[in-house]
């Protein structure tokens, strides 16, 4: 089980660095002034951590099954190491955000020359892959720069939560339908039951006014340059969500618990 720990813990760092890294897009596209595009790039991105979670999520599962058969194999252990690759991925986003800024502007510039993703993937050379590394750069972060820039305190606060409800919420199904043997298929699929909580927090609350900050720093030079650091400290707020999941995780399965009894 060591090694399909190793498989659930990379494939739940991928999931989390890749959607965080969608700020590195946004930001280059504001830059730029191509945010269509970038949004259209995001979608790409969202589409591969929704894919590696397509694998992870049954693989996860496999741990619950093995765990009714070994009294001995502690469930709750193992999910809390795969909430801690969500932290490592998050963090590892967050120290190859100033780089993937400057590839994804790269990146947006030529797919407006070939103008498709097929047609840029094909025109993608040895040479171009290994100058890559000109565009590394060294993140330099500083908390006294990120006090708050003109974002309320509730809605880092709310972003932290939603987070953590949207990190927690299948590995909360797995563990209630471990502790509820007579209603695992139900328990199993109530995902839905956090995560739909947290969906409508991030309709509501969240993209309105992420969406609100970017056309602001289309339109303002001040703002446009502070968009940099009000993304870092957006995707350090997501970073504190998925700590704060390590919390959530048990009362998540007794709630999912208690809506499953109930039904």
């Amino acid at each position: 089980m060591e090694r399909l720990l190793l498989i659930v813990f990379i494939l739940t760092m991928i999931i989390h660095a890749a959607e965080t890294l969608s700020y590195s897009i946004r930001l280059a596209g504001v830059r730029l002034n191509k945010i269509a595009v970038a949004l259209s790039l995001t979608g790409i991105i969202v589409l591969v951590s929704r894919t590696a979670n397509l694998v992870q999520a049954p693989l996860t599962a496999k741990f619950v099954d093995f765990a009714r058969g070994n009294a001995s194999f502690d469930l709750l252990v193992h999910l809390r190491w795969i909430l801690l690759a969500s932290s490592v991925g998050t963090l590892i986003a967050i120290a190859l955000f100033p780089s993937f800024v400057s590839l994804f502007g790269r990146i947006i510039a030529r797919l407006e020359v070939t103008g498709s993703i097929p047609k840029l993937i094909s025109s993608v050379s040895i040479g171009q892959l290994m100058r890559t590394r000109h565009y590394l750069r060294i993140p330099r972060f500083r908390i006294s720069q990120y006090r708050y820039l003109g974002i309320s305190k509730t809605f880092i606060l709310l972003n932290v939560v939603v987070t953590s409800f949207y990190t927690v919420g299948v590995l909360s199904s797995l563990y209630a339908a471990y502790r509820l043997p007579q209603y695992t298929t139900m328990a199993s699929q109530a995902t839905g039951i956090i995560n739909g909580v947290a969906t409508i927090l991030l309709t509501v609350f969240i993209d309105p006014q992420l969406g609100l900050i970017t056309d602001k720093a289309l339109n303002h030079e001040e703002q446009r340059n502070q968009l940099g650091k009000i993304y870092v400290l957006l995707m350090t707020s997501r970073f504190f969500g998925t700590m704060l999941a390590q919390f959530v995780l048990i009362p998540g399965a007794y709630f999912i618990g208690i809506i499953v009894k109930l039904i």
